[in-house]
């Protein structure tokens, strides 16, 4: 048996997310008190009353998704549960898997994740950008959709998260036309997504050129744990290659479907999803059913998960 940490991004968010595991356990709330006293906004509150606005804004997405997997990571270590053989994060969850190989520590982690949510934020007007999954087609018909539908403007395919399941992300006028597009190509579904920046295309490089300044001075150690990281779908030991492989990813794909592979290739077959949505566990079983995964987001879960480690 061989466990892999998993660490869901923006979009896995809503209000009263891990409340049943904070009723239960004081260490969640605490996390969600540090991340307040870090970033000098009250996360306990929007996480757990909301208002959905505000917590689906990026600047604030992020900062709550990393406090969301740390809190489930710190209650997972204090619980004794076992140590994985291998992390990754969707998108952002890349910096809470780097937290939780201790390459990042939490503080530095927030400043950062705040700092990307307001460039991100600030390199496309609010309303401009859009992202949107589309259901039910390959990749390379996904991919020529987005080239027929661009019009001129920017449309691009941003996240493989499943055979048969892209995100694609550019102006909102052309992810609306691609919609359209899809669905008469023979799309099952396609679904706009509750963000509000188009993440991960080339609409974010001026964002990813200024996070690299600020990556730089930011204190990044080598990884503990291996992190398999979203643009290359590999590990790096080096804390610069870390601070480029974060700078990089936010103007390219996130490469899910072979990250999951490449775990599974390293003898993965028990995968943990540390906060809340849900979502990674269900990629991952629509990637490969051979895998068991739980999602790490109430006590009955949390129980099952520990579970796994006397198997």
């Amino acid at each position: 048996m061989t466990i892999a940490f998993v660490f869901p991004g923006q979009g896995s968010q809503s209000v009263g997310m891990l409340s049943a595991l904070g009723e239960a356990f004081p260490e969640v709330g605490r996390t969600f008190e540090e991340l307040s006293d870090v970033l000098g906004q009250d996360f306990v509150r929007l996480v757990w009353e909301g208002p959905a606005e505000a917590l689906d804004r990026t600047e604030n997405t992020q900062p709550a998704m990393l406090g969301a997997g740390v809190a489930v990571l710190r209650l997972w270590e204090h619980s004794g549960g076992c140590a994985p053989a291998v992390v990754a994060g969707h998108s952002f969850g890349e910096y809470t898997a780097l937290v939780a190989a201790g390459a990042l520590d939490f503080a530095s982690a927030a400043r950062l994740a705040r700092l990307r949510g307001r460039l991100m934020q600030e390199a496309v007007p609010e309303g401009r950008g859009a992202m949107a999954a589309v259901l039910g087609l390959e990749d390379e018909r996904v991919r020529a959709l987005c080239a027929e539908a661009a019009g001129g403007r920017v449309l691009e395919a941003v996240n493989y998260n499943a055979p048969g399941q892209v995100v694609v992300a550019g102006e909102r006028e052309a992810v609306e036309r691609l919609a359209t597009a899809a669905k008469a190509a023979g799309a099952r579904r396609v679904v706009m997504l509750p963000v509000s920046v188009p993440a991960h295309s080339s609409l974010m490089r001026e964002a990813a050129a200024r996070l690299a300044e600020a990556l730089r001075e930011a204190p990044v150690s080598k990884p503990r744990i291996p992190v398999l990281h979203n643009v290359d779908v590999a590990e790096h030991a080096e804390p610069d290659a870390i601070r480029q492989a974060l700078a990089a990813q936010l103007h390219n794909p996130v490469r899910w479907v072979e990250t999951i592979r490449a775990m599974r290739a390293r003898g993965v077959d028990r995968l943990l999803e540390m906060g809340p949505g849900r979502v990674l566990s269900g990629l991952a079983r629509r990637i490969d059913r051979s895998l068991k995964a739980v999602c790490v987001d109430s006590p009955q879960a949390l129980e099952e998960a520990l579970a796994l480690c006397g198997e």
